[in-house]
């Protein structure tokens, strides 16, 4: 097995970009049983420069895959724990009065959202103004403490877990901080052969171990070449026609999105498809999109995106069935 330090960023090819985001999964799979989609689709968030919300029950190893993922990468990483009392300044940082030269002075404390990796650990246990003061870093990768802007430095990760909302002491989290999410996973429960694996590495007397196979410069590298992957114009126009089918309004929407949703997805949701679509190529050896990608990327891209109505949610109907209609409803363009 290749555990050797990623290679200069300038070296990087499709080929290394393969090779090397392989690499990542396999060292991670050595400590996370199973699970290949959340590892594959955690990792496309990260080479795609955003972030990744990943939604299941406590238990299923969710905080342990981002500090896996942290140990294979040469790069900071910190845990933000939310709860009910968390507060933004806790997140951000803040101000902080310093004897200096015989003079007190405010000096700004960052907090740790300063990391190139940051787990928002159960993020809808804090309260909504709390959950906001990520939306800045986010989406400009900067914070801003009296009315100065500190920049975060790249690459820049939010990895959030949150349990369903159905459990106790949980906050929706606002649609406009979904939106940052370019994926939302849902951790499935582990089948009965999966349970074997994980009893057997967590209660045993040796315990898994991984190698360092990146850097963050490469990481920066990687997603750079993400966003030179070509993509044809009838993909790209298939990408939208999905999109606006989650729109009830729209003459592509399927009579499931007419009836039972109320908002489709934004224009970051095409923005998601279209970069996940690329990476995923990436990662399977290829420098074009095919369709494929896109039907593969819907489903974590859109998911977040569509906000079902009253009646939707009464009748029981899921996003992801939606999500499912539109890709059987919605024909790829021909090529001409």
């Amino acid at each position: 097995m290749d555990t050797s330090i990623a290679p200069a960023p300038e070296t990087l090819t499709p080929d290394t970009f393969a090779d090397r985001a392989r690499a990542i999964e396999r060292e991670v799979g050595r400590v996370i049983v199973g699970q290949s989609e959340l590892i594959r689709l955690t990792l496309v968030g990260l080479l795609a420069n955003s972030h990744v919300l990943l939604e299941g029950v406590p238990g299923l190893g969710k905080t342990m895959l981002v500090r896996t993922i942290a140990d294979v990468m040469d790069a900071s990483f910190n845990r933000i724990q939310f709860t009910p009392d968390l507060m933004p300044a806790d997140i951000t940082g803040t101000n902080i009065l310093v004897e200096e030269g015989g003079s007190r002075v405010f000096r700004f404390q960052p907090g740790p959202i300063f990391a190139n990796l940051v787990l928002a650990d159960e993020i809808n246990r804090a309260t909504p103004k709390t959950q906001s003061s990520l939306l800045e870093a986010m989406q400009e990768h900067q914070v801003t403490v009296a009315r100065r802007r500190y920049p975060l430095d790249p690459p820049f990760f939010v990895l959030a877990t949150q349990n369903p909302l159905e459990m106790e002491g949980t906050y929706p989290l606002p649609e406009a901080q979904l939106d940052r999410f370019i994926l939302k996973v849902m951790v499935p429960f582990p089948g009965e052969e999966d349970l074997v694996g994980i009893l057997e590495r967590t209660t045993g007397a040796e315990t898994p171990t991984t190698s360092k196979v990146t850097t963050a410069a490469e990481i920066v590298a990687m997603q750079r070449l993400a966003r030179a992957v070509p993509i044809a114009p009838h993909i790209t126009a298939y990408a939208v026609s999905v999109l606006a089918a989650t729109h009830p309004e729209s003459p592509r929407a399927p009579g499931l999105v007419r009836q039972y949703v109320r908002y489709g997805g934004s224009p970051r949701g095409a923005q998601a498809l279209v970069t996940a679509g690329k990476i995923l190529a990436l990662v399977d050896g290829r420098f074009n999109v095919a369709i494929e990608d896109i039907r593969t990327a819907a489903l974590p891209a859109l998911r977040h995106r569509v906000i079902l109505n009253f009646e939707g949610e009464a009748e029981g109907i899921t996003a992801e069935a939606v999500i499912r209609t539109i890709l059987d409803e919605v024909a790829p363009p021909s090529v001409e």
